[in-house]
């Protein structure tokens, strides 16, 4: 998430805490600890996180211990770390209740149908249909030639590309599922990112995608997904990828191009597939792929090695009865007692 340029002495003042480091070091931009570049303020709350937040690119870090900041870098001492982060990110973007005004039957070069809302400062390419009862956020854009249909939901700061088809029930730029646990409950870091989606993507019925937390979740061109997938915040996913019904992609992932995903497939946070890589339903993927393979598995691996690691199983009854010796009691040494 950008933003103009600010000193740690105005966010400190924002927030009204103290701070360490030259007060002239700019803040240009807001991240969560994925997506971080030189300019950025981000956040830590919790020790074993100290180091890879010190090392980051930020140059602003939020943090709950009082300690020297790393050189060409500055902290704001705050006991609530993720609590102001949601601060600073509301003060730069505050959520607006939008108030949708009324969508003409017909516009030039667009077809809408019954029921439709649209948010202030969105803009509709010609050659767009829009189906009924879809609700398009404010500060959206949709390129030409995008065919909606009917019962989707599009959030704000979308984007999206030409020759797009959004099939029904889809929702588009929700809220991230990012929440941090308190001994009172869970507190959700606001979503204020963008869905970037491409040109000649296809997105199949109920599918999900949420919104960027401080950056953008990106859906490449030419990529096709298929009903009920769920696309978690901040995650990138290249050109010409395929995804299957009922695939789950938690946050922060990173889909390159060409990256096939059958029916099921699971893939938690923070995981890179590699180019042209393929994973076969009903895997889960637990570390990064490289690209270029097929995989397999609970736990996926390379297909080949899981496929004989599955026949292997079906032989080792056998290999036990030859490895374990049968008690003395008359049976043959290669017998077990109740072989048939």
């Amino acid at each position: 998430m950008k933003i103009f340029p600010h000193s740690v002495q105005e966010i400190a003042d924002i927030l009204g805490c103290s701070f360490a480091g030259a007060p002239t070091i700019q803040a240009t931009g807001i991240n969560e600890i994925h997506r971080l570049a030189p300019g950025d303020i981000t956040f830590t709350d919790v020790p074993k996180y100290y180091r890879k937040a010190l090392e980051s690119p930020a140059s602003i870090i939020l943090i709950n211990q009082e300690i020297d900041p790393p050189p060409g870098k500055a902290l704001i001492f705050t006991p609530f770390p993720f609590r102001d982060f949601n601060r600073l990110l509301e003060y730069f973007q505050p959520t607006t209740l939008p108030t949708f005004p009324s969508v003409p039957a017909q516009a030039q070069g667009v077809t809408f149908g019954q029921n439709v809302v649209i948010g202030e400062n969105t803009y509709i390419e010609v050659g767009c249909h829009i189906g009924h009862n879809v609700v398009i956020g404010p500060n959206c854009y949709i390129g030409r030639d995008t065919y909606i249909y009917p019962n989707v939901t599009i959030g704000p700061y979308t984007y999206i590309g030409s020759h797009v088809v959004i099939q029904s029930g889809c929702v588009i730029g929700g809220e991230a599922f990012y929440y941090k646990r308190t001994p009172g409950g869970s507190e959700r870091l606001l979503s204020k990112g963008r869905v970037v989606i491409g040109d000649h993507v296809e997105i199949g019925a109920n599918t999900t995608i949420d919104r960027g937390v401080t950056s953008d979740t990106y859906i490449g061109d030419h990529t096709k997904i298929d009903n009920l997938v769920q696309i978690g915040h901040d995650t990138l996913i290249g050109r010409n990828c395929q995804i299957a019904a009922q695939v789950g992609i938690a946050g922060a992932c990173t889909l390159e191009d060409g990256v096939v995903l059958w029916g099921q497939v699971g893939i938690p946070s923070g995981i890179r597939i590699g180019p042209n890589a393929t994973v076969l339903a009903k895997s889960g993927v637990l570390t990064s792929l490289e690209g270029g393979k097929v995989y397999f598995g609970l736990i996926a691996k390379e297909v080949k090695k899981a496929w004989r690691e599955i026949a292997s199983m079906g032989r080792l009854p056998r290999l036990l009865r030859t490895l374990d010796p049968a008690p003395d009691n008359g049976h043959s040494h290669n017998e077990l007692p109740y072989s048939s």
